[in-house]
């Protein structure tokens, strides 16, 4: 170790405060920090931090500029009629044939939630008591089922997970204790993203312990340097892959390889895709999907004015209505083209946070408001570089609800997760022909509610009571969804197959369908017959 060196190098970056506690260090924890800092472009974080600041100044408004996504490039579940039959078949014949891989990206940790480990491993509560990770590696064995029940082969869909180092080993240590849920181990291929330094508002980089600077995952944009440098695009090619839907870990409805949304990216020649959901009313803070001078792009709430968020077409929907759910599709060869050329275009967004530090007398803080930022790209910045571009609007009622806070919050938490997969599936039976009923076999209404329930109201009431209390009550309200009812995601992808087991029939919550439940029908039906 040239440590005089170090020291150089480092006060000609102004951080020569890294080593500060040198002399308090023993020899290893020595050798810890120095090959730390030598393992960092110290020059390359420093231009990222004040081009990110730069940039965090510059809140333009872009109304004059925005576009709506052509009509062309969009498709619907509700709008597109007998489209999607063909974008459903064409889905499920290229996972028979092995070109659709999964790839998740889960490099966060659970730390909004008020637990300390990574968030795929969250269970919000449901009767089977499955985590995220579990429903979704259930959700690729049903669509690989579904594939080769159309097509007669046996297509395998690649889960790919970009960890982060906080997130990597507790992720393959969960995993490895559930057998991978089902999945051939081969085919679960973890890797793990940057991470860059974190830095005080003052440009220092901090330390994190006294022998460790602190870091955190580059964003969820860092997946295009993670794919190079990890050599997943390659791995990608080895195994004949053409598809990647791409998706975040903490959407409790996320569909798996969806066949409607890979079919429709396919039939438009997308190479980048993006599924949206519609703005529920102009100002809710989501970003949305549009064109800027020409180019696809998310536009923040914060970039435009309230009189374009409010302009509407003919029909009378919002003009930009295509909300952002981070859920996309890329080509696999335009994954290879946006790491190998255009992800150090890519800029970088600051986040304001508390980040323990070492203070100057070798303690360690933690703050109890922002004391630096952290820099993260994002992935959907790189629909700027595609010229063949498509979105896929989905109820959101049906595929998102997003995992991203503590019990204590009014939205997006565990409670909102859960109530959220339990309506989905209620609703899945009731389409199959089954229907609701209380213990005392009183017919519960199609759209529940708590107080409906509770004094077996007319339907009529019931609808009323339903709205009045989701309108008053919080997503914390202890009492739970109506109609407790979850089918697993190994009996059911979309709410298909469902009829042989419910048409007719009466189910008493709490329900819980299984595959199980389904041999047990169907060798019923078999004895009868």
């Amino acid at each position: 170790m040239n440590v005089e060196e170090l020291r150089e190098e480092l006060a000609h970056f102004g951080q020569e405060h890294l080593l500060e506690f040198w002399d308090d260090l023993d020899s290893e924890k020595k050798q810890e920090l120095y090959d730390d800092i030598k393992s960092t472009d110290i020059g390359e974080v420093l231009q990222f931090f004040t081009k990110a600041m730069e940039n965090a100044g510059e809140v333009e408004k872009v109304d004059e500029k925005m576009e709506p996504i052509p009509s062309e490039l969009i498709g619907s579940v509700t709008r597109s009629g007998k489209e999607l039959e063909k974008w459903y078949n064409e889905g499920l014949k290229q996972v028979a044939n092995g070109k659709v891989c999964v790839l998740l990206m889960a490099g966060g940790q659970g730390t909004r939630l008020g637990v300390t480990y990574p968030k795929g491993m969250y269970d919000v509560g449901l009767p089977s008591t499955k985590t995220l990770y579990e429903l979704q590696a259930q959700r690729i064995q049903r669509i690989q089922q579904l594939a080769y029940e159309k097509t007669g082969k046996h297509g395998v869909v690649p889960w790919y997970i970009m960890t982060s180092e906080h997130t990597k080993d507790p992720t393959e240590a969960f995993f490895k204790r559930n057998n991978y849920f089902g999945l051939i181990k081969e085919n679960v291929v973890m890797f793990e993203q940057n991470m860059l330094p974190c830095i005080s508002f003052e440009g220092k980089i901090i330390l994190d312990q006294k022998h460790k600077i602190s870091r955190a995952p580059d964003g969820n944009g860092g997946l295009y340097r993670a794919l190079a440098s990890c050599n997943i695009i390659d791995d990608m090619e080895q195994r004949g892959l053409k598809y990647c839907h791409v998706y975040g870990v903490d959407n409790i409805l996320v569909k798996m390889a969806d066949p409607w949304f890979v079919g429709f990216c396919i039939a438009k020649g997308a190479n980048c895709g993006a599924k949206v959901v519609e703005k529920a009313y102009p100002t809710e803070p989501v970003g949305v999907i549009c064109r800027v001078d020409g180019k696809f792009q998310v536009v923040e709430y914060s970039e435009i004015t309230l009189k374009t968020a409010e302009r509407r077409n003919q029909d009378g929907r919002l003009m930009f209505s295509a909300g952002n759910i981070c859920n996309h599709f890329f080509t696999t060869d335009f994954l290879r083209e946006l790491a190998r050329e255009h992800e150090p275009r890519l800029k970088h967004h600051i986040a304001k946070k508390k980040i323990p530090f070492i203070d100057n007398s070798g303690e360690r803080i933690v703050p109890t408001k922002p004391n630096g930022i952290k820099m993260e790209k994002f992935v959907f910045d790189v629909f700027e570089f595609s010229m063949d571009f498509a979105a896929f609007e989905v109820l959101r009622e049906d595929e998102f609800s997003p995992l991203k806070n503590g019990i204590k919050a009014d939205k997006d938490n565990p409670t909102t997760a859960r109530h959220a997969l339990l309506s989905l599936h209620h609703r899945w039976v009731l389409n199959a022909g089954g229907r609701f009923v209380d213990k005392d076999g009183t017919p519960i209404p199609a759209i529940p509610s708590n107080s409906a329930q509770a004094d077996h109201t007319s339907g009529a009431r019931a609808n009323v009571d339903y709205c009045r209390t989701t309108n008053s009550q919080k997503a914390t309200d202890p009492d739970e969804y109506p109609v407790v009812c979850e089918i697993s995601p190994l009996l059911s992808f979309s709410g298909e197959g469902l009829q042989p087991l419910c048409d007719g029939r009466e189910f008493t919550p709490p329900v819980l369908l299984s595959e199980g439940d389904y041999q047990e029908d169907k060798e019923s039906r078999i004895d009868n017959n």
